[in-house]
Order: structure tokens, then sequence, then C-alpha cells
């Protein structure tokens, strides 16, 4: 497990059917509708080995609807610390995509400011936090944040914007075959993008 994230997080080595199930009861427990608990948050997320991190998101993902909106703050503070594409994708697809949805000015004033950060993290999180959305996506947000990293060399950016085109494909093959053929797009980020199509 630890060779399979490339030697970045020290882990207990609990398999993710069983972490659940071993989660399952704290979880259930968990009031909803109760302020997030974000010292509970701060706790997990500076133990050394990654489940504990794998639990702060499950918890955060089941009481997202109680997200307000200086969250982001918090909510950017995780990306960026202990970042890995298996932390950030649900955070960028469950949490962001959730806070922007409840407040949709943060778009401006975090998304797009995301998308050009040097962080490779928050860009990736720009990239996906639509990922979701279904027929809801706004295409001129997706587009915006994609030809702000159209020339990046980096995979996850790649991978990122392909897996962003090809979930969208499957509400609007039309729009994303035409961005695919009108912009210079990396040939990981067309194959991605191009399998539904």
């Amino acid at each position: 497990m630890k060779a399979y994230m490339k030697g970045n997080f020290e882990l207990l080595g609990i398999k993710s059917p069983l972490r659940r199930h071993l989660q399952r009861e704290f979880l259930k427990n968990i009031d909803k509708k109760a302020p997030i608990n974000k010292n509970l948050v701060k706790l997990l997320w500076n133990e050394d080995n990654r489940e504990f991190q794998y639990l702060a998101i499950d918890y955060l993902v089941k009481v997202k609807k109680q997200l307000q909106r200086e969250d982001i703050i918090f909510i950017e503070e995780l990306i960026t610390t202990k970042s890995w594409w298996d932390s950030v994708d649900i955070i960028a697809s469950h949490l962001v995509g959730e806070i922007c949805k409840m407040y949709p000015n943060l778009i401006d004033e975090y998304i797009l400011k995301w998308s050009i950060d040097e962080n490779m993290w928050l860009r990736r999180t720009s990239i996906l936090y639509q990922l979701k959305y279904k027929e809801n996506l706004d295409t001129r947000n997706l587009e915006k944040v994609i030809k702000a990293n159209i020339e990046d060399k980096e995979f996850f950016i790649r991978k990122s914007i392909g897996w962003a085109l090809r979930e969208y494909s499957k509400n609007n093959k039309e729009w994303v075959r035409n961005f695919i053929n009108n912009n210079q797009l990396s040939n990981l980020s067309i194959k991605e993008g191009s399998k539904y199509l």
C-alpha cells in the first residue's frame, strides 16, 4: 500500500472494506445537522497514518451540508496539506463542489484563482470541483480552468482535464467533442476525455 502511494505516506495497512467497516459505527452516530467538528478533522489530519485522513474526509463528506462560506479556507488547507490524489479528488468533487453550489461567489473568489495557483493540487481541484454537477455543470468555468492549465506537463493535471471532460460527456457529448476538437489538449487528456464519445 505504501508503494502504491509512492512512499508519500505511512499506512496501517487496513484495506478500504475493513476500514469502512471499522469506522461505520462512529460515522453512523454523527449528527449530520451539528456544526462541523474542525478540531476532530485537524486531529485526524495530523496523524501519521493515511487511514486517519480517509476517516476525516469520510466524516466531512457526511456533514458537508453544514459547510459555511468561510470553510473554503479550511478546505484549502486540507487540499494543500498531505496532498495526494486520493484525498484531493474526494475533497474537490464532494466538499468544494458542495460549497460552491451553496456559495457560487466562491468560484470567482477562490476557484478561478486556484486554477492559476502554483500549487498543483489546487489547480487539479479547480478542474474537478464540478465532477458531480452533471447537466448543471457550468461550461464557461470548466473552459476557463482547463485553458489556464492546457499547457501544463504535469500528469495529474492532464489526467484531471481528461477526467472532467469524460464525466461531462455523459451529459453533453457534443460540447465535449467540440472542445476537444478546438483546443490543443495533451494526448492523455484527449484519451481520457474521449472515452464515451
